[in-house]
């Protein structure tokens, strides 16, 4: 076999494979023996059958599947052995290929196109300036944290005197005439809410009430919608859109939920047993922990604006474009030429953050080990956990958690691919100049409105 290159540019190259019947013939004869050993065609034994015969039935299809394979095989030995820093998939050549016939040749041509990314090195120098915006932690957002928490915490207590936002019990059945309707719905244990009627009239008949009163109220007024009125008579939706009885409720209890004081049993509950012993140390573990929460997005906010300027810094960089667009038409088969003009610049600028994103993996020997991703994948768990507040879990659930997201094959994925743009980033950040700036929440948040 005979393979050789071709240089048109810097990016483009044309590679010719030679294939010679020596090259493929030991094999195909190999598998025609094979196959003549397990062919069953009627009027021979098995392992009767005369190689000609299988030669002629299978020999063509044969000889196309190993040269194939030979082509494949040798084309990417050759990619990988001549470290050819290939885009894309190579592609048949649409002009010098020549037209292959099985039967009548023995010696074969294979033309490929080859797409080469560009040869460059990245430099990263205090010259190179990126700004990393610090967001200030302001006393509204450890206020508003500690109000989450309290409210999180609190307790429900049976009350005497209702008010709005109180969940009454009782009994519920339906009038008639100004009298209890023997034969109308009854209710046992019927829970309602004031605060969800829509009509404010109604809604003051509870207001101040005790627990024993009887209230007498029309729930197809009340509350307007007869999904609530179905919830609330434990009856059908068609049902509740006929009715229009008013209705008596004698109130058995009254729940009222009652926020958390800031106390020694909310700092335990928040952040662990004896983690903090003052609202003052609650109030600055607060602080930390929300600017552990913002310095994700600072890191994030930093990663874009240090993308931007290490693409515009190698914004000379050249590209096979017109192979590029051949070969991500011809692997979509759903994306248009004219889809692919609006989306090509883009794509361009994210395959140069790539090579440049793997010029310092290369020359930094970076690697995602597992100690790395189950480290990332915790931090992970502990950002979900404290979205619904649950601060201060135990280690072994946090570390379960972890363990089976990285089950999950694209979570693992998303998660090295994570870890690995954290380490390039680090080495990002050490080695330009950051121009810290402390900025408001609000006028961080701006920023990516602009965008």
């Amino acid at each position: 076999m005979d393979i050789v290159r071709k240089d048109l540019d810097q990016n483009n190259a044309i590679v010719t494979l030679r294939i010679e019947k020596a090259d493929y013939s030991e094999k195909v004869d190999k598998k025609l023996r094979e196959t003549r050993k397990k062919a069953n065609i009627p009027g021979f034994r098995p392992g009767m059958v005369p190689l000609g015969l299988v030669q002629k039935m299978y020999g063509k299809q044969m000889i196309a599947e190993e040269i194939n394979k030979l082509v494949s095989d040798s084309l990417y030995n050759y990619i990988r052995e001549n470290n050819v820093n290939l885009l894309g998939e190579p592609l048949p050549n649409e002009t010098e290929q020549k037209a292959i016939d099985f039967d009548t040749q023995e010696d074969f041509e294979f033309v490929f196109d080859l797409g080469i990314a560009p040869e460059f090195e990245v430099e990263l120098t205090k010259k190179d300036k990126v700004k990393y915006y610090s967001i200030a932690v302001s006393d509204e957002m450890i206020e508003n944290q500690v109000k989450s928490y309290t409210g999180r915490y609190g307790k429900y207590i049976q009350e005497d005197v209702v008010e709005e936002k109180d969940m009454l019990k009782g009994e519920l059945l339906e009038m008639a005439d100004g009298k209890v309707n023997e034969s109308g719905i009854k209710v046992q244990d019927a829970t309602l809410t004031a605060a969800y009627m829509k009509d404010d009239a109604q809604k003051a008949l509870f207001a101040g009430a005790k627990k024993g009163d009887i209230i007498t109220f029309n729930p197809a007024v009340a509350f307007e919608n007869e999904n609530e009125i179905s919830s609330l008579l434990k009856i059908s939706k068609d049902a509740a859109k006929t009715i229009d009885a008013d209705f008596q409720l004698k109130i058995e209890s009254i729940t009222r939920y009652h926020e958390s004081e800031i106390n020694q049993e909310l700092f335990d509950k928040v952040f662990g047993e004896g983690t903090v012993n003052s609202e003052d140390e609650f109030r600055a573990k607060i602080k930390e922990s929300v600017q552990v929460n913002l310095k994700a997005d600072q890191d994030y906010k930093f990663g874009v604006d240090a993308k931007a300027m290490l693409v515009e810094k190698y914004n000379d960089l050249k590209f096979p474009d017109t192979f590029l667009k051949r070969w991500v038409l011809s692997s979509n088969e759903n994306l248009t030429a004219e889809t692919l003009e609006e989306d090509f610049p883009k794509m361009i600028e994210n395959l140069k953050w790539q090579l440049i994103k793997n010029k310092i993996e290369k020359a930094n020997d970076l690697k995602v080990d597992a100690p790395a991703v189950d480290e990332y994948a915790r931090k992970m768990a502990k950002a979900q956990f404290a979205q619904y507040g649950m601060i201060g879990m135990e280690d072994e659930i946090i570390a379960n958690y972890a363990k089976d997201m990285i089950k999950k094959e694209e979570t693992l994925r998303n998660i090295m691919d994570s870890v690995m743009e954290e380490k390039v980033m680090a080495i990002v950040k050490d080695a330009v100049k950051t121009d810290e700036k402390e900025i408001s929440s609000e006028d961080f948040n701006k920023m990516f409105e602009e965008k």
